[in-house]
């Protein structure tokens, strides 16, 4: 049975037990180094004594042949929700506080230039119901938080975004049991119930917006790559600026708090070491080549989960590059 099958066959499984905050595919570490052998990855809120977890919840060493790891990751949370002010470009719904904007992308379709961020940045964390945010929304330059204020800082309005879906607390670990592995599969099967592959939102740019395409600090982004193993990627973000760091993990499934609003599970995440803070949410995160890898959204105890850029393409019909 490949890693994979194996990840997919037991995420439930492992989602489920107490104290797991996600699971995916990456190089297994031995006295903190990094050695070249893939394991499932299994990250936790915090390490515990075996005598501390009980038998149900503890990690098998192997299973189905496979190493696992066990990862002490915190909980992970949105970090669009910065309750200080920070230097750096921000942007942000007039009822969010702030977050960056992440890139200029284009409409598939139309190839009109769009402002990408997360729909908690952008969307006010909306499910597509709730009355939160609405197409044509305000979005400011600073965000709120940062002193943005209607009329004199509006820059775009809400355009599109992927609705988020909430569970309760009590739900969580119950109805991570249907959880897929595969983010696609995920999505057609269950993700009107309880999951998401994506927390991402455009807005359109008012007509006198000035914008440049290059991001801050790092330049023009010239193309776009999935994300690999090992592999070095950086972020400009509106709290910590420039970071660099590696992806740990491929294929992750992940539980993300919103503070108040709730919590959302992810299937097939990116999992990095990149540095990151409340207020850096909606970074584009990129290679060494400035080709575009993923979308920022969540972090915690010093790792960092990211959207796969080509799910945000293809769920909202964006292009981050126009092919010349």
């Amino acid at each position: 049975m490949t890693l994979q099958t194996t990840l997919t066959a037991n995420v439930a499984k492992l989602m489920a037990k107490a104290n797991v905050e996600g699971v995916g595919i990456g190089y297994k570490l031995q006295g903190g180094r990094r050695i070249n052998k893939l394991c499932l990855a299994v990250l936790v809120e915090q390490k515990l004594p075996l005598s501390a977890l009980a038998q149900a919840d503890i990690i098998p060493a192997f299973i189905d042949g496979h190493p696992t790891d066990v990862i002490a990751s915190g909980v992970f949370r949105a970090l669009g929700i910065a309750e200080k002010a920070a230097p750096g470009m921000s942007i942000g719904h007039y009822r969010v506080t702030a977050g960056p904007f992440g890139a200029l992308v284009f409409d598939a379709a139309s190839k009109a230039q769009l402002i990408l961020s997360n729909n908690h940045v952008l969307a006010n964390s909306s499910n597509g119901r709730d009355l939160r945010a609405s197409i044509g929304d305000p979005v400011l330059c600073p965000g709120p938080a940062d002193g943005g204020r209607l009329p004199e800082d509006l820059i775009a309005q809400l355009a599109n975004f992927e609705p988020l879906t909430f569970i309760g607390a009590n739900e969580s670990r119950m109805l991570a049991a249907s959880l897929k592995a595969t983010a696609l599969e995920a999505r057609q099967t269950y993700a009107p119930a309880i999951t998401n592959v994506i927390d991402a939102a455009v807005a359109k740019p008012v007509a006198d917006a000035k914008l440049s395409p290059d991001i801050l600090g790092l330049g023009l982004i010239t193309g776009t790559k999935e994300a690999e193993l090992d592999m070095t990627v950086r972020k400009s973000g509106r709290t910590t600026g420039v970071t660099e760091g590696k992806v740990l993990l491929l294929n992750a499934a992940v539980r993300v708090s919103y503070g108040p609003v709730g919590t959302a599970i992810f299937t097939d995440q990116i999992i990095s070491d990149l540095p990151s803070a409340p207020g850096d949410s909606g970074s584009i995160v990129i290679d060494n080549e400035r080709r575009a890898v993923a979308l920022l959204f969540a972090g915690g105890n010093g790792l960092t989960v990211c959207n796969r850029i080509s799910l945000v393409e293809q769920i909202l019909n964006l292009q981050v590059v126009l092919p010349k």
